[in-house]
């Protein structure tokens, strides 16, 4: 349960279907800069051989649609059945990033690369057929009601997802400001399915945060790359040197990605003149490289991440670690290392398709896809920061066995209270440890979990995961920096 949510988080929400994890994508376009510093296209788009349909092909769609049209027994929605066609096309692609999205989605897709939104603050996948969970942003209610990702998403308000399309599921959840969605997800290492009441909520515009500590170490949070990221960082980093900054710490934990532009304007200042930052490759093993205008930095620098930091964060991260000798701290990141374009004006009917046109690689060439970048410091948080919130649906007892016990058993621990047990058994030492909990609380001392004292209990816990003080993984990278700074002094 990452109860932790300073602020609202930004962008990337499941009211936009398959913009999660949206690495590197510009309208129509991406273009990079090559090594000679003159736009190169790497889209890819001129394949050998033939383009389009041939008359055999377009022939077989027209007798499909024409038996559709005259024969089956039911009127048809034209648009639809020529939109299912199209969401096969990409389908059959089978890649979770490629993905044809109707006028309404792609609208969506436009306002979380632009702006602020509605929705639950996550991003998700079809992955070997399941819409699945990629990253739940910093703040956002998809954080504070516990996604994890790689959740597998089963029901949304009790409607099956099963063969159900990435696009159709992602309309399903989506919803106005203040509605509630109800979720059922598999998450690994859960034996039943998890159940999670959500409340949609604005995704704030904002996406960068930072703040100068008291030892001189600054720590600039960057929630995902969005249009607006590159000149927020940039005032945010020109703020903190101001103020006497020795060391810095970007935190790029639960980001999504975003675009690659935005991505290289951050790295830029830290990597050394004519170094790369990133290396783009099409599909005929051509390369282009991404080389640094900035000029380094003499201050140490960690970056924080975690298995939510995927595409764009790695791109930072992976450029940082191999041109700018930054510490990786936390744990191992997603593993996104593909290049998305979406093609809206081609499709002419405000619908957009996004596809995969390239893989980037690290400055060293290293391609982190479906490993993720290790950490040059491994630190996992505790238990409880990621545990299944309760789903206060019955009052847990003594002598029941429950996955809300577990849940339970976790969470006082993170507390403080000593539990004998965190295997879902509800326990004698439980109950006494409840009945605890209740008299400092100020509650009916029961023993007792009724729905009440379980949400004393997860608010309880949310504000001490809101402080720094007992971020582990934060603490580390300030440890790592100290060192550094002590080491050079």
């Amino acid at each position: 349960m990452q109860f932790k949510g300073r602020t609202v988080a930004a962008f990337v929400l499941l009211t936009m279907a398959a913009s999660v994890l949206v690495t590197l994508t510009l309208a129509d376009r991406w273009i990079a800069l090559g090594s000679s510093g003159s736009p190169a296209d790497v889209a890819a788009s001129e394949s050998a051989g033939q383009e389009g349909l041939s008359e055999k092909e377009l022939s077989k769609l027209n007798t499909v649609m024409a038996l559709i049209e005259t024969k089956y027994f039911r009127e048809v929605d034209r648009a639809k059945v020529i939109d299912g066609a199209v969401t096969g096309m990409m389908g059959a692609l089978g890649d979770p990033y490629s993905v044809y999205m109707e006028k309404q989605v792609a609208q969506h897709f436009s306002e979380s690369i632009e702006g602020s939104f509605t929705g639950i603050g996550a991003g998700v996948a079809l992955k070997d057929g399941k819409i699945t969970i990629e990253s739940a942003i910093k703040g956002s209610p998809a954080e504070r009601a516990g996604i994890l990702p790689n959740d597998v998403l089963l029901t949304v308000n009790g409607e099956k997802l099963d063969g159900t399309s990435l696009t159709d599921a992602v309309a399903k959840i989506r919803g106005p400001k203040g509605s509630k969605v109800k979720l059922t997800i598999q998450r690994e290492g859960v034996s039943q399915p998890v159940h999670l009441t959500i409340v949609r909520d604005d995704i704030d515009y904002e996406t960068v945060f930072a703040h100068l500590r008291s030892d001189g170490v600054g720590i600039i949070e960057i929630r995902q790359f969005s249009m607006n990221t590159g000149e927020r960082f940039t005032e945010e980093l020109a703020s903190l040197e101001k103020q006497g900054m020795k060391g810095l710490i970007i935190d790029v934990r639960g980001n999504p990605g975003g675009v690659l532009p935005v991505v290289v304007s951050v790295a830029q200042p830290f990597v050394p003149k004519g170094q790369p930052i990133v290396q783009v490759e099409d599909k005929s093993g051509h390369r282009e490289k991404t080389l640094s205008a900035g000029g380094g930095k003499k201050y140490p620098i960690a970056v924080l991440m975690n298995k939510g930091s995927a595409s764009a964060s790695e791109v930072l991260a992976g450029a940082l670690q191999e041109e700018a000798h930054a510490v990786l701290v936390g744990e191992t990141s997603f593993g996104k290392g593909t290049v998305q374009v979406s093609y809206e004006k081609a499709m002419a009917d405000g619908s957009l398709i996004k596809m995969t046109i390239a893989k980037w690689l690290t400055p060293l060439g290293n391609w982190v896809h479906e490993k993720g970048l290790k950490p040059d410091v491994q630190v996992l948080l505790p238990d409880y920061y990621t545990v299944v919130r309760m789903s206060k649906t019955k009052t847990l007892v003594r002598d029941s066995i429950d996955e809300d016990t577990k849940s339970l058993q976790i969470m006082l621990g993170g507390l403080g209270y000593k539990v004998d047990r965190k295997d879902g058994y509800y326990s004698a030492d439980t109950e006494a440890q409840v009945k605890a909990f209740q008299k400092a609380a100020g509650l009916p001392i029961t023993g007792k979990t009724d729905k009440n004292t379980a949400q004393k209990i997860e608010d309880q816990l949310g504000q001490q995961i809101k402080e720094d003080k007992n971020d582990t993984q934060l603490n580390k990278a300030v440890h790592v920096l100290q060192q550094k700074l002590s080491a050079a002094s």
